[in-house]
């Protein structure tokens, strides 16, 4: 006979991990299937100094602690794995791998997650690794004594432009607004900062370059006044896009297609959970995160005892 979990988590950053400890520790069986590399955006953070009763830690640090915590507690993971299909409805769930192995379980958590919003510009495919960044944990390094450009306005913006300043010489953030959406602490901390200055009002419009990345053409958005300004790098930091693509006609998506959940995080199917950077919510941090892992996994627990 097939095995069959209570619990199947689909995506391994913070609220699957969060999710498989509780309903492993309660437990249950659980099953983690994650198509990247377990971590999700934490592993991207070079620091974490809001985590409560941490004073300070790097995201990986973070991800492989609540990995071995979920292990050890019985969670099986498979990671770097693709989808092919989901079915959801009825009793018994049931996944299935494009390599043709398929998972079945009485609950299912859905905590894919999500990735960085690209600007979507002319040349931003062609230099994506040779200039264009997403993560100043990653890549930072490489632009030790360069100048660079980070886009955003928001806290992800301005904190890794605080810590691009340990390898940059210069850096320059270009925002769209006059002001910024992060919190007080982080536009504090970036406007203190010597090394960084502020192109604001503004969208970049072009990256050009021979081979690597040279320069990039600016737009000043009240005038349309264009103008270009040499840099070593890019770094994007525009929001995040949920990974529900292949969601999509499985489980209730709103129109920026993030699940929708009730307060038990459950969605529009019986027996089907949602956490994490997916769902619909204000704020994305790994504290949320691991609040949203909490409460699916605790509401899918007391599914499942319900219907045993």
């Amino acid at each position: 006979m097939d095995t069959i979990f209570d619990v199947i988590i689909i995506g391994g950053g913070a609220a699957g991990l969060t999710a498989g400890i509780y309903t492993s520790r309660a437990k249950l069986s659980t099953l983690i299937l994650n198509e990247g590399a377990v971590g999700g955006q934490m592993v991207l953070t070079n620091e974490i100094a809001n985590y409560p009763g941490v004073e300070t830690t790097k995201g990986y640090i973070v991800a492989n602690t609540m990995k071995n915590q979920a292990k050890n507690f019985g969670c099986k993971i498979k990671s770097n794995i693709k989808i092919k299909e989901y079915n959801l409805n009825g009793e018994i769930k049931s996944v299935e791998l494009e390599d043709g192995r398929s998972f079945k379980s009485k609950v299912v958590i859905l905590a894919p997650g999500g990735r960085p919003r690209s600007l979507n510009i002319p040349g931003e495919t062609s230099f994506k690794g040779t200039g264009i960044s997403y993560c100043a944990t990653c890549d930072g390094d490489f632009f030790t004594g360069k100048e660079v450009v980070v886009v955003g306005g928001g806290n992800s913006a301005l904190e890794e432009a605080v810590t691009l300043t340990n390898y940059a010489t210069k850096v320059t953030i270009v925002h769209q607004f006059d002001h910024f959406q992060a919190f007080k602490y982080a536009v504090e901390d970036a406007k203190k900062n010597p090394k960084i200055s502020f192109i604001m009002e503004s969208e970049l419009r072009e990256f050009s370059g021979n081979g690597v990345l040279q320069k990039v053409a600016i737009e000043h958005l009240p005038s349309g006044e264009k103008s270009e300004l040499k840099t070593d790098g890019v770094f994007i930091f525009a929001g995040y896009l949920p990974n529900t693509e292949s969601l999509k006609n499985v489980v209730q998506l709103n129109s920026r297609n993030e699940i929708i959940t009730n307060t038990d995080l459950q969605t529009n199917i019986p027996g089907v959970f949602a956490a994490g950077d997916c769902i619909v919510k204000r704020y994305r941090q790994v504290t949320t995160a691991v609040a949203d892992g909490t409460i699916a996994a605790l509401a899918a627990s007391e599914f499942i005892r319900g219907n045993n």
